[in-house]
């Protein structure tokens, strides 16, 4: 049964489940009746966009569906409320973070999922995002003040001014009759940017910062005082009872890491029922890697945080597919041509191979085992030099070729929008990512097919751009 309810600020849903009866409100910031006595540091707006080269600067246009906190040393803003009390609970929501900025989710008001600029970081800490915060004692030495946080697993961010979406499943304290705790509170689970970074952390005590002493039910908090952020999409729902995890056995899981620079070639599933068939996958010691379409010269995926599981690849007889480990961006729907050759920058991009005299040539390795790709196509050689960047931040990508053409053009991304934020600098598919063209490259051009965007550019001799992510 679904049965809405009508309440100032929420849109909310009854859901029953077997025994298990959850209600879910999902803030629709409209306005912020939702939160208790905002501070004027919070703002709705229908559009934000970070400054990758400003520390803690984002820039809101006027609208409605996301919740902007501006915060700065000189002008320190507010934790932010919700008027709604939980004990048991599930949080769901997508946030970005302006360069180097500071920010968090305390449950109950309490308990702090850290928020923070961790672009790039190899070793994430509990301070950093993702991570449970500590819990603080100022009667301690100055170094043992702070204890009991707990690191994600692995560092699964994305680049400030990206979208990030973190699901969180909170289980309250219980307490007894005379308020005495008979029961600590419990992280369940966070799952950010699809990747499980906690599960069944115990929480000993409120963290640094806690709102108050532990108690059965408290609002939800978002923290406003450290740096500006934003939010969206918040979906909060009460669990009358903890959901169990399934218990089921399966394969030991096959990992592969990429303490130095390696490779793995496999299928790879771009998407349910489309699939790369003769693909290779590429990481090393920045924990960043991305996967390779040989067949089409296309960049499928990249991916912040730990390399490949080959357990579907590998277990029994195995169908041939590797996955990612880490926090995946998709670059593409589909294995698609890179290159086309075209009348002009509207005509219609190649369907296939057919026609074009397209062979893949595969891969060179240099010094540091890195792989160069290449093919022929349209009578050329075309070399294509995919970098991880040394920042872990991410790709590089330089495309050569030998017997350059004006009709020959190359298709950077195929997106639901893409928006151009400063000179070169592009965002991509709803800020799932940047793609930055090197000074001097050609201007692309963005067009209307099928309801999608396509962004292609002029190759001439070489193409060189970044993508961010």
């Amino acid at each position: 049964m679904i049965r809405n309810v009508s309440k100032t600020g929420f849109t909310a849903m009854l859901w029953l489940c077997g025994t298990m009866l959850a209600y879910s409100q999902r803030i629709e910031l409209k306005d912020l009746s939702a939160f208790r006595n905002p501070g004027n540091s919070w703002s709705l707006a229908g559009n934000v966009v970070a400054d990758l080269n400003g520390e803690n600067v984002l820039k809101a246009t006027k609208g409605e569906g996301i919740l902007v906190n501006q915060s700065s040393a000189k002008k320190a803003g507010s934790d932010l409320f919700t008027l709604n009390e939980y004990g048991n609970v599930a949080v769901e929501l997508d946030y970005l973070t302006s360069k180097g900025a500071n920010s968090g989710i305390y449950l109950q008001g309490n308990y702090e999922i850290q928020i923070d600029d961790a672009w790039g970081l190899r070793n994430a800490t509990s301070s950093n995002n993702g991570g449970i915060y500590q819990r603080w004692d100022d009667s301690k030495p100055e170094a043992e003040k702070g204890f009991g946080g707990v690191a994600p697993r692995q560092n699964a961010s994305k680049a400030p001014g990206l979208w990030q979406h973190i699901k969180i499943v909170f289980q309250a304290p219980k307490f007894d009759a005379s308020g005495k705790k008979t029961q600590n509170a419990k992280v369940i689970s966070v799952v950010l940017n699809g990747v499980t970074i906690h599960e069944n952390v115990e929480l000993f005590g409120a963290t640094r910062g806690a709102a108050g002493a532990e108690k059965a039910t408290g609002p939800l908090r978002l923290q406003g005082d450290h740096g500006s952020v934003a939010f969206r999409n918040i979906v909060i729902t009460a669990l009358p009872d903890i959901p169990k995890s399934d218990q089921r056995g399966g394969p030991d899981p096959i990992y592969i890491e990429a303490a130095s620079n390696n490779m793995i070639r496999s299928f790879v599933d771009v998407l349910p029922g489309v699939r790369s068939v003769h693909a290779i996958s590429v990481g090393g010691p920045e924990k960043t890697a991305y996967s390779y379409d040989l067949d089409n010269g296309t960049l499928l995926q990249g991916w912040h945080g730990d390399f490949v599981d080959a357990t579907p690849m590998w277990d029994g007889r195995g169908n041939g597919t590797s996955r990612a480990l880490g926090s995946v961006t998709r670059f593409t729907q589909k294995p698609v041509l890179a290159i086309s050759k075209l009348a002009n920058a509207q005509d219609n991009w190649v369907a296939d191979t057919a026609g074009t005299g397209f062979r893949t040539k595969g891969y060179v390795l240099d010094k540091q085992e890195r792989p160069t790709f290449k093919y022929h196509i349209y009578g050329t050689t075309v070399t294509d030099a995919v970098k991880v960047m040394e920042n872990g931040q991410g790709l590089t990508r330089e495309i050569t070729i030998d017997n350059a053409s004006k009709d020959l053009y190359f298709l950077l991304a195929t997106a639901s929008n893409i928006e151009e934020v400063s000179k070169g600098l592009y965002l991509v598919d709803d800020k799932s990512y940047y793609i930055q063209l090197a000074d001097g490259a050609a201007k692309p051009v963005i067009r209307d097919v099928n309801g999608k965007k396509e962004m292609v550019v002029a190759i001439g001799s070489k193409l060189n751009y970044t993508i961010l992510f």
